[in-house]
């Protein structure tokens, strides 16, 4: 393309945590450009985003509604090509439903959505629309994370055997949530994050990331929660036995009073010729155990790793990449998507991917399969989806 992707943004003004994040790693690449938003339901809060961003005023929106109304109407060379929704998990579905309708392609936080209904719908949209959709699962954006996927796909492994994941945080220790943290109000009521607390926020990061690089499903599971902070309206901690379709089993722990934890996200995954290890607060290495040899650190920025691994890397090795670089590589593959559509041309979806609205659906089923399996008395129950 000779210019740049239109963005617009809905969500993630001045008062907001995750918007900021989504724009600096839509702007690392220099291939996107914020041309409109409507940055807050607070018409005094978008107003004042939109000015700090030095959106036009005429492009500077109160409601998502006008937004997308009146970006429609624009000529095609001046119009958004796609916009990003950065609300919170309730206020997902409406905007994702309107964007689509008005042809506009979307790039939409995890959860997808507050419930799978809505999910399931929005994958019907994404389908009849024939656009596209970018689901924000960080994690599957890190080098490393690529090549452990790209090595269990090539058979270094052997079949997968043994799935360990967890993800730890103590931000939510204490009843933050009566304590002006609006961050933590949101994410603790039912109405505005869905019916799981801990498993809707990051539990649904640690299993993406088991699915992701094993390349197998969760077939069935088995699930506890616990809500340990008194007066927390949704669970704050959890665990789930996993058995995938191979017959592999797992565990996932997802835990937000874990005290003193801060991202602690972490995999391991063991098959017949060995395993490998990766967590998030040391993105650059992977681990790898061997059988009958020693083990291996392989590093990001290295001229030896897999070439889905090189379309995810920025920098030589041995200069840090992280957060940021690893949401920028969700955008990278999503512009890159979305340009040779528009050019009429096409990628190589072997290194150029990222989640879509089929994540989601997963994603939001695994949150009502684990808090079925909790309420039941089998416990045990069969991953469905609907």
């Amino acid at each position: 393309m000779n210019r740049k992707l239109r963005m617009g943004m809905i969500g993630g003004g001045n008062d907001a945590f995750i918007g900021a994040i989504h724009r600096h790693a839509a702007f690392i690449d220099g291939k996107i450009e914020l041309v409109c938003g409507a940055l807050s339901i607070n018409k005094d809060i978008a107003i004042e985003s939109g000015r700090s961003l030095f959106l036009p005023a005429e492009r500077t929106y109160t409601t998502f509604e006008e937004m997308l109304e009146r970006e429609s109407t624009l000529p095609a060379d001046q119009r958004m090509d796609f916009v990003t929704i950065v609300t919170p998990n309730f206020a997902h579905f409406a905007p994702a439903m309107m964007a689509l309708d008005k042809g506009f392609h979307v790039v939409i936080e995890k959860p997808i959505t507050l419930n799978l209904d809505q999910a399931q719908q929005l994958d019907k949209k994404v389908k009849e629309t024939g656009l596209i959709l970018c689901l924000t699962h960080t994690y599957t954006g890190y080098p490393m994370v690529k090549e452990a996927k790209e090595m269990i796909k090539n058979g270094a492994l052997g079949k997968v055997r043994k799935v360990l994941v967890e993800y730890h945080q103590g931000w939510l220790s204490k009843l933050t949530e009566r304590e002006g943290n609006a961050q933590a109000a949101w994410r603790t009521d039912p109405t505005k994050s869905g019916k799981s607390g801990v498993m809707g926020d990051i539990g649904t990061h640690a299993f993406n990331l088991s699915e992701y690089i094993t390349g197998l499903q969760v077939s069935e599971l088995c699930a506890t929660l616990n809500t340990l902070v008194d007066g927390r309206a949704l669970d704050d901690d959890g665990a789930v036995l996993l058995r995938f379709n191979n017959g592999a089993t797992g565990v996932l722990m997802a835990s937000q009073v874990a005290a003193g934890e801060e991202n602690n996200l972490k995999i391991r995954i063991y098959g017949e010729k060995g395993g490998l290890e990766w967590q998030q607060q040391e993105p650059n290495s992977l681990v790898v155990k061997w059988l009958d040899k020693p083990a291996e650190t392989y590093r990001a920025g290295s001229g030896y790793v897999s070439a889905i691994a090189k379309q995810n890397q920025r920098t030589p090795g041995g200069h840090p990449e992280g957060y940021l670089e690893a949401f920028g590589n969700l955008y990278r593959n999503f512009t890159a998507t979305l340009a040779a559509r528009i050019d009429g041309t096409t990628v190589n979806t072997d290194i150029v991917e990222f989640p879509s609205v089929t994540e989601g659906i997963r994603g939001m089923a695994f949150i009502d399969n684990v808090v079925g399996s909790h309420l039941s008395a089998d416990k045990w129950v069969k991953y469905t989806i609907g």
